[in-house]
């Protein structure tokens, strides 16, 4: 079960499907929904149209904007809503919020909210603190944050560099685990907040690493140095490493502002 159809909850859902699980997308956006259910989608993603297909016709997923026939009977609830950039800079969680509030007199007992959108620390103990004020008291909550990249996110999905799961609950952490057993990478189990700052942490440094060789290319060209020679030389360095260091136009998106 999966809430939200943007393209972190699109490909989470395709590539579940895809493994075999029955999978339910979930959304409050009727044209959306609609359109998924035709063929029409409503993002590019390589790969993603293909896996919707296959798993709409194997009949392992679904559409639905009904909160009340998507969730009973659900044996995991992935929450993979937008959380926008606020005005002041913060993480909206306004979606988070009406989606755990709204499934959260429909979950059936044993079922596991599971959290997929980049939320800051403590978003998890939210998550609970909302199902036990809506009556779902006995419900376990699991971070386990996505490392998808727009354009990519099926094969960062399928291909995971680790997958990160935290929980104050060892047997449902392990059994979203269980959900990555055929994946070839490592498997990081932790508490909520250890998961949740491992995705802030991982955004904030590559955020710098982009912003860093783009001062440095800004630098390079009053000088009369070539950037993309000074990157060259501090990738091979393996305490640098690869990637983000191409100056260019900076960052963006949702998630790393």
């Amino acid at each position: 079960m999966i809430v939200g159809t943007g393209y972190v909850g699109l490909s989470v859902g395709a590539c579940f499907a895809d493994l075999g699980h029955e999978v339910t997308c979930l959304d409050i956006d009727v044209a959306k929904i609609e359109a998924l259910r035709v063929g029409r989608m409503p993002i590019f993603e390589p790969g993603l149209d293909t896996l919707i297909e296959r798993g709409m016709r194997s009949g392992r997923l679904d559409f639905s904007t009904d909160y009340d026939e998507a969730i009973p009977g659900r044996e995991f609830v992935f929450i993979a809503v937008d959380t926008p950039t606020g005005a002041a800079g913060e993480a909206s969680l306004v979606g988070v919020d009406a989606a755990v509030s709204r499934l959260a007199g429909l979950i059936s007992s044993g079922a596991i909210v599971v959290t997929k959108s980049t939320v800051p620390l403590g978003t998890g103990d939210l998550i609970g603190r909302i199902l036990r004020e809506h009556g779902a008291k006995d419900f376990p909550v699991v971070s386990n944050p996505e490392f998808q990249r727009e354009g990519s996110a099926v094969q960062d999905f399928l291909k995971p560099d680790r997958v990160v799961i935290g929980s104050s609950d060892e047997q449902a952490a392990g059994r979203v685990a269980e959900l990555y057993r055929t994946f070839d990478c490592p498997v990081i189990i932790s508490d909520l907040r250890t998961a949740e700052m491992i995705k802030y942490a991982s955004n904030a440094f590559l955020a710098t690493r982009i912003s860093f060789i783009n001062e440095i290319g800004a630098i390079c060209e009053k000088l009369g140095a070539d950037v993309q020679v000074v990157s060259h030389g501090m990738e091979l360095d393996r305490r640098v490493g690869k990637g983000y260091l191409d100056a260019g136009i900076g960052w963006g998106g949702s998630c790393f502002p």
